[in-house]
């Protein structure tokens, strides 16, 4: 089954909002990780605004599932993973000011920035995913890259869907597809939720992971944190 990886920036955001350690990172991704959840996924900034770099390596030593750590591969960032050595590393070109991911790469642009960034860590045993758009020649850049998997950006897919376009879906079902030929791992992420995700999934071939986080933990305001897991679970099985 795809792999569900929870995102708990908003849970760093809201303790960050009073001070103090309410709610507990570290106790929150055990829980998660007993709730049935196959990994954690964070995503520090450099302002530090929700994640904090120390979380980061804090974390190491309570997530036994899958690691990943997402962001702009700046120079500080890079040196944190290499120092924490999660799982994953998800690269993502985010504007300093960026509120959220906002696009994929330009990997025909960025490529030889990319290559040497992708090599460094892949010496260092971590593995590598860098956020496209649904666009086959990015897929193609991406693969020369030497990635080993992308994340398609799914904001468009989400907002098509809502609007009732089901048709939102037929360029990331292309790439996927692009994607398998080229022999690179798929995962996906950015307003992915209990309402579209199933059908994603159903239309996403070779999809290993999605990275879940803003409405996974808005929904469980509402039905609770351990459910929405096993819905988001339920689903993509």
């Amino acid at each position: 089954m795809t792999k569900l990886s929870v995102n708990i920036n908003k849970l760093a955001t809201l303790r960050n909002a009073r001070g103090g350690n309410v709610p507990d990172i570290l106790k929150a991704a055990k829980d998660i990780q007993q709730f049935g959840a196959h990994g954690i996924t964070i995503h520090p900034r450099p302002d530090e605004r929700h994640i904090r770099y120390q979380d980061a390596r804090d974390l190491k030593s309570v997530v036994y599932t899958e690691y990943n750590i997402e962001g702009n591969p700046e120079k500080s960032f890079i040196d944190l993973v290499l120092e924490v050595k999660p799982t994953q590393v998800t690269l993502v070109p985010d504007a300093i000011d960026a509120i959220t991911s906002n696009a994929g790469w330009d990997t025909k642009k960025h490529q030889s920035f990319l290559k040497e960034v992708i090599a460094e860590f892949q010496r260092n045993n971590i593995r590598t995913s860098i956020f496209v758009d649904p666009v086959i020649e990015m897929i193609e850049g991406a693969k020369d890259t030497g990635t080993d998997r992308i994340e398609l950006y799914t904001e468009s897919f989400a907002h098509q869907y809502s609007l009732g376009n089901e048709n939102g879906i037929l360029p990331y079902t292309e790439s996927a597809k692009r994607a398998v030929e080229l022999g690179l791992g798929i995962n996906a992420g950015h307003d992915l939720s209990l309402d579209n995700i199933q059908f994603f999934k159903q239309n996403i071939p070779g999809l290993l992971e999605v990275s879940i986080g803003h409405a996974l933990i808005a929904e469980a305001i509402y039905l609770g944190l351990d459910n929405v897991v096993n819905m988001y679970i339920h689903k993509l099985k």
